[in-house]
């Protein structure tokens, strides 16, 4: 019997996607520590966990964002995408994050969230990843809303395995 294709990453950033912020932001709730954490919404967590990709921070708060924001949504510790260390330039108009989660998701397809997406992030990943990839931007002002999770679903069921 045949092993099945691996699940895609879903690729996570928080400030923007998890945390809105920016004028359509809803305003944060009282809360210890970082007040923008009130702004994140509970309700996401499972909606992430029942999409067919294996999910991974990719984000600068990094490992933090295990302690700090996995709990409050409801979700398990999740790998970590770790940044070079090196400060290479990327080719303009090309997002910092965009060669270090290709590298990461080796032959895997996969989706990157994040606010930060543009044109030559998707041109770049459509020439130079070996497997399909979705880079999906969200509004930061105003997170992930149903829109994106359909889009994102969508594009994760035609390729996960049944």
């Amino acid at each position: 019997m045949p092993v099945p294709p691996p699940r895609p990453f879903l690729f996570l950033d928080v400030d923007g996607p998890l945390i809105p912020f920016g004028e359509g932001a809803r305003e944060p709730l009282t809360h210890e520590g970082n007040p923008l954490l009130g702004r994140l919404d509970p309700t996401v967590g499972p909606r992430l966990l029942a999409l067919p990709g294996d999910l991974v921070w990719a984000t600068t708060w990094r490992h933090e964002a295990n302690d700090t924001i996995a709990p409050r949504l409801g979700l398990p510790r999740l790998p970590v995408v770790d940044w070079p260390e090196d400060d290479a330039p990327a080719p303009r108009g090309l997002n910092w994050k965009t060669r270090p989660l290709s590298e990461w998701a080796g032959q895997r397809p996969f989706v990157w969230l994040d606010d930060e997406i543009g044109p030559m992030d998707r041109l770049w990943t459509e020439s130079a990843h070996p497997a399909p990839a979705l880079l999906h931007r969200v509004d930061p002002a105003r997170g992930l809303t149903e829109e994106d999770f359909t889009v994102t679903e969508e594009w994760l069921r035609r390729r996960s395995p049944r």
